[in-house]
């Protein structure tokens, strides 16, 4: 279908900006260009109570931030990390998308600050991505959160993460998941899909950028066909958690996050997966201004509330 109006007009105003092309900038160019942008996108909701911390992560502590929503406990969980290619973007960044899906669904939501690339290379953003459920994991009910649902989640390079680190602890035989929440996710280092070359420029993430984010992500290019940096590449995707996947018709990222829902229900994993026609990479995060983000919204909040059964919590 075209593109979605509120979409243009969105567009419209970025190319008015005249705003350099992300993959033109240095990282430290970037990052301060990427948070003004999110300053647009609206105030935050209140939410019950919002905690930064700081926990204890392979290479030095690693930032978080819990938000839980009113109420009486326990919670659902979702471990939540920030899209932004490994290389920008941050707590701050999602702080609107983190109240929002904390109060729709009930839950509780720790935001994840990883170690950024080039500054930190693959596979320093998994490995805090790790550490950061793994603490989630042994402390839910500290938290006031039930063990029994709690998922992973993320947006684009944040997304790749939530399907990595599931990887990652199914592999180790750690903890389990109860859901995987996929928006848009980064699932494998190649950039020629029809949806890269349909989508490859006018619709904000460009082919370029991609390119950029996956250069500065990874030390060698051979580190690209590793399951932890493609899982799309993985042999084998049984035995993982269920997996809500959300992809965006504008998106040239769109091919390969659907191929990995294929994937997932090939190998047995119950799977919902969510185009969002007329939509761009980054729609989720615009609440303010497109409607279906909202929907999308709504569509991940449902899927967080269904983690947990009628009765599982207190009332």
């Amino acid at each position: 279908m075209p593109i979605d109006p509120q979409v243009q007009v969105f567009l419209d105003q970025l190319k008015a900006l005249g705003t350099p092309p992300l993959h033109s900038l240095t990282p430290q160019q970037a990052r301060p260009v990427v948070v003004a942008d999110s300053r647009m996108l609206g105030d935050p909701e209140p939410v019950g109570r919002v905690e930064d911390r700081k926990i204890r992560g392979p290479a030095g502590e690693i930032p978080i931030r819990i938000y839980t929503p009113s109420g009486v406990g326990p919670f659902g969980v979702l471990v939540y990390y920030h899209g932004g290619g490994w290389v920008v973007c941050d707590i701050e960044t999602h702080n609107l998308s983190c109240c929002s899906i904390a109060n729709q669904a009930d839950c509780i939501v720790v935001s994840v600050e990883y170690r950024l690339a080039p500054e930190h290379k693959y596979p320093a953003a998994v490995e805090d991505a790790y550490a950061a459920a793994e603490w989630v994991f042994d402390r839910a009910g500290t938290l006031g959160g039930d063990s029994r649902g709690i998922a992973l989640g993320g947006d684009s390079a944040g997304g790749n993460l939530a399907a990595v680190v599931a990887l990652k602890a199914r592999d180790r035989a750690a903890f389990r998941p109860s859901l995987q929440v996929l928006i848009y996710p980064v699932t494998d280092f190649g950039f020629h899909t029809p949806s890269y070359h349909a989508n490859a420029e006018g619709f904000m993430l460009t082919r370029e950028d991609m390119k950029w984010f996956w250069g500065h992500y990874l030390d060698r290019e051979e580190q690209g066909a590793e399951p932890y940096a493609s899982p799309l590449r993985a042999e084998d995707l049984g035995n993982l958690p269920p997996a809500l996947v959300i992809t965006a018709e504008y998106d040239p990222l769109c091919d390969e996050g659907e191929a990995y829902a294929d994937r997932l229900r090939e190998a047995g994993v119950p799977v919902v997966l969510s185009r969002y026609e007329g939509m761009i990479h980054g729609f989720v995060r615009h609440t303010a201004q497109f409607d279906q983000a909202k929907m999308a919204v709504g569509e991940i909040a449902a899927a967080l509330r269904g983690m947990l059964a009628p009765g599982d919590r207190e009332e």
